[in-house]
């Protein structure tokens, strides 16, 4: 049955009869937000303080926000630009002006990375879980209205795409309709965006799921995008070694941001550049210092099989890596089928020798079931459906005789059927050459499983202007699937052989221990995730590597500190499921070792800066030996040691590896800022400011007059902008040598 067709009022009016005013709402992560539903019902129930809401999600998705008057200056064009008339969702709007109704909670299972800090009702109805358990924790909530965005397609009339976000709603629509079952009523609304890609396979599903959709062109605003950021040369050497770590043949998950897109770039330079690949890694000296663990979990030539992915998060990087043919290993979703695929029985072309494998492989029998034509049709190795009557196949069988076929109605032209029948032979020649006219092209292979995506514009782009047998090879999915062994298992241990987890924290200690959520105090930066049942798996699948990758040190307002600590109140994962850690100066392996080991390979990888600190901290605690010292070869751990490497080898350390949506000017000014934000203490900014004072009004105008034009201080008058304008050149004179991609 066909969704109703509502307006947008009018399906607020539904979820406010439907539910008495009391509402426990249910939104996708990211980009499936409905926004202008979500905003509608919240300004209503906003208006009605004896009505109540309770929103359940993750990653409520804000324009970026400035935290000082330069940051504003660079941010307001850019963001009017990128994002349009992308509409903000209320509820976050309010969230962040701490002006929350008391009618009204926000439960949140991820935050946009630290942008929830010290405020309090975002902190109070945080709830802290694994991304697999977010269905089982939502529908505990009792969510009476579930809502999100999906995709429509002229050419798929009763059918929608959930695009962007199956993951959570596959799996909770079966806990929707038990509770149904039960007595209880809840609304299931659709809206659809022009925008969003069509995505196939377990994404698309009967349009008789939504009780409304609301398909109003007017609705479909820009999407919501995460530019690409800028790639440090720390964040370079963190990708680079990570890179090593990946087994041709394998799995490979990837997290976002700019390690991931580090490591993505030099994947690709692994697989199409080898010898340049080699060559900078001779450079840093990555093979004398790290050649056990290089060679033991991966390998630094080309791929010759390639990989597969399944990721939570479906990244620009990921499809990179396909168009790129790193991600080029395919997986069927049938265990048998698979089976025979690797063992070199089948191909992945159809012929009638598909069937006889099967046959010979007792996966189908000469007599065909229904169960078995039914089978045959869902892996795409029949076009058409048969049907089986009187020990014959049924060709031509319309929708109709297949209902009539599970009445029980035992004539196909009594069901409305112009049909040819053969004999149920698969050895008889007639038969063999009836089934011949109905196989399929090829088998319907996946090179990528995905929960959600996420990305920049182009990335959406991308996957739209995809043609149907290139997006067909992208399954986006439950999460469950993707993020969980369990369910499937056989199928998913031969899918998933030679693991390649690999996440990133902001801090680790010696002891293997990795923090990626919240600080010490509890306050949560941003959320698990998926990240525990990636690392779960990892020690569960023969050959699975879990690797954090881990910026060994920080800097902030010219104080520098080691993100390797000796211990830390809080973890995310804890130190019994320690793996693999990478930073820019190397790889430490602490699987299966004890905890002096540990110590020492996590110091190999510290920088030197604090290596003795944290060497006497372990001292201290009995856990090394008393006379034990840092490896001469990792003691000259530092920043300006990898420096020469990365001026060697600029080029193969792009800034935005993976593009942008950053002008040339902007490019350079985002460095610029970060240098202020990063380097300058309080009294560089004050001998900065007592400088500015009588400065030359043209001082850096002639080689920076397009950066000063785009901050709107080309003609500063004010002492306040004639500061400014000063901060601004120093940082721009400072950090200008890296090249920016063209606009």
């Amino acid at each position: 049955m066909a969704a109703k067709r509502v307006s947008l009022e009018r399906a607020v009016d539904l979820v406010i009869e439907t539910t008495g005013g009391h509402v426990r709402l249910g939104l996708p992560l990211g980009l499936g937000k409905p926004n202008q539903l979500v905003n509608a019902l919240y300004q209503r129930i906003k208006a009605n303080p004896q009505y109540s809401l309770s929103i359940f999600t993750a990653l409520s998705l804000g324009r970026p926000k400035a935290s000082s008057e330069l940051e504003r200056r660079f941010l307001t064009p850019f963001v009017e630009r990128i994002f349009s008339d992308y509409p903000e969702l209320d509820y976050l709007t309010d969230l962040r002006a701490r002006k929350t109704p008391s009618n009204i909670e926000i439960h949140e299972f991820f935050f946009q990375p630290a942008s929830m800090l010290g405020n309090e009702h975002a902190q109070h109805h945080y709830i802290c879980c694994n991304y697999t358990h977010a269905v089982r924790d939502i529908d505990a909530r009792g969510v009476n209205v579930i809502a999100q965005l999906v995709a429509l397609d002229a050419a798929r009339p009763g059918k929608v795409s959930l695009s962007c976000n199956p993951e959570i709603s596959l799996d909770l629509l079966p806990l929707v309709e038990a509770r149904r079952n039960k007595g209880e009523t809840i609304l299931i609304i659709g809206q659809s965006h022009a925008s969003l890609p069509y995505m196939p396979n377990d994404a698309e599903v009967s349009e008789s799921i939504f009780d409304v959709l609301i398909d109003q062109e007017e609705l479909s605003t820009q999407l919501f995008s995460t530019p690409n950021m800028p790639v440090s040369q720390q964040d370079h050497f963190v990708g680079l070694y990570a890179s090593t770590l990946v087994a041709d043949d394998g799995l490979l998950q990837i997290g976002i941001g700019a390690l991931g897109d580090a490591l993505v770039h030099h994947l690709l330079m692994r697989h199409h550049d080898n010898a340049l690949y080699q060559a900078v890694l001779g450079a840093l000296g990555a093979p004398a210092r790290f050649a056990e663990q290089m060679t033991h979990m991966g390998a630094v030539d080309a791929f010759k099989r390639g990989l597969y992915g399944c990721s939570e998060m479906v990244t620009a990087g990921m499809l990179g890596l396909m168009d790129g043919g790193v991600i080029s290993r395919p997986v069927l979703d049938d265990a048998d089928l698979f089976r025979l695929l690797e063992k070199g029985r089948i191909g992945e072309q159809i012929s009638l020798q598909t069937l006889d494998v099967l046959l010979e492989e007792g996966i189908l029998s000469r007599k065909l079931t229904q169960p078995m034509l039914d089978w045959l049709n869902q892996q795409g190795i029949l076009r058409e459906r048969l049907l089986l009557r009187d020990g014959r196949l049924n060709f031509n069988v319309t929708d109709a005789a297949v209902e009539g076929g599970k009445s029980g109605t035992s004539d196909v032209k009594e069901s409305g059927a112009i049909a040819t029948s053969v004999v149920n032979d698969i050895e008889d020649r007639v038969a063999r050459e009836a089934l011949k006219e109905i196989l399929g092209d090829t088998l319907q292979t996946t090179l990528l499983h995905g929960g959600f995506f996420l990305g920049p514009l182009a990335f959406y782009r991308r996957l739209a202007g995809m043609s149907d047998a290139e997006r067909s090879r992208i399954n986006m999915t439950r999460i469950s699937f993707v993020n969980n062994l369990l369910g499937d298992e056989r199928l998913k241990r031969m899918q998933r052989r030679n693991a390649r987890f690999i996440n990133t924290a902001f801090s680790a200690t010696l002891l293997g221990a990795g923090i990626a959520d919240a600080l010490e105090s509890g306050q949560v930066l941003s959320g698990v995730g998926g990240q525990y049942n990636f690392v779960a798996q990892a020690h569960e699948l023969e050959g699975a590597r879990s690797i954090i990758m881990l910026r060994a040190w920080r800097q902030r307002g010219g104080e520098a500190s080691s993100n390797i600590l000796w211990s830390y109140g809080h973890t995310t994962i804890p130190r019994h499921l320690r793996d693999v850690f990478v930073t820019e100066y190397g790889v430490a392996d602490l699987r299966g070792k004890t905890d002096a080991e540990c110590i020492a390979a996590m110091l190999n990888i510290a920088d030197s800066r604090f290596q003795s600190e944290l060497l006497d901290q372990a001292k201290a605690a009995g856990k090394i030996a008393k006379d034990y010292a840092i490896p001469e070869q990792h003691s000259n751990n530092l920043p300006h040691t990898l420096a020469a490497v990365y001026e060697q080898h600029r080029a193969e350390f792009p800034v935005f590896p993976l593009g942008s949506d950053f002008t040339s000017v902007e490019q350079t000014l985002l460095a610029a800022l970060t240098w202020l934000k990063e380097t300058l203490s309080s009294k560089d900014y004050l001998e900065l400011g007592r400088r500015a004072i009588g400065a030359d009004a043209a001082d850096g105008e002639e080689r920076y007059v397009e950066h000063l034009e785009r901050m709107g201080l080309r003609d500063a008058g004010s002492l306040k902008e004639k500061l400014y304008r000063r901060l601004l050149v120093a940082a721009l004179y400072a950090t200008d040598g890296a090249k920016p991609v063209p606009d």
